[in-house]
């Protein structure tokens, strides 16, 4: 399971990867594992804001369909257009192409955990 270091997670399984005040956010490798094929992600609408821990939108897998929860508060700048007909970028790359999308935050940002902090998660 790849848990790249330089990023923060969530117990959701969404990763984040925070650069000044804008975070972008996609889900975990564990999490696509556990999903299946990725056979569609509702892609945010640019502009919506978005509460700490609020479902912002949805993947369907041939398993299930999984809520995305934002882990910061604030608005959404940019969306990965791409997944809209290539789903499956979550399952092949989803700490790189397979970005959902970026918030810019609005105000503290929320306790997230460190790379060692998801592993002992996922250990149980």
């Amino acid at each position: 399971m790849l848990i790249p270091k330089d990023l923060s997670y969530t117990p959701q399984h969404e990763w984040v990867r925070i650069t000044g005040n804008v975070a972008r956010v996609g889900i975990t490798d564990y999490a696509q594992d556990a999903l299946g094929d990725v056979v569609f992600v509702g892609v945010p609408s640019v502009g919506a804001t978005v509460a700490v821990d609020e479902s912002f939108t949805e993947v369907e897998s041939t398993k299930s369909v999984s809520d995305i929860y934002a882990p910061v508060a604030g608005t959404i700048t940019a969306v990965n257009e791409a997944l809209a007909d290539q789903p499956e970028l979550l399952n092949r790359d989803p700490y790189g192409d397979g970005w959902i999308c970026e918030i810019t935050i609005d105000g503290p940002v929320p306790s997230l955990m460190d790379a060692a902090a998801y592993e002992a998660l996922l250990a149980g």
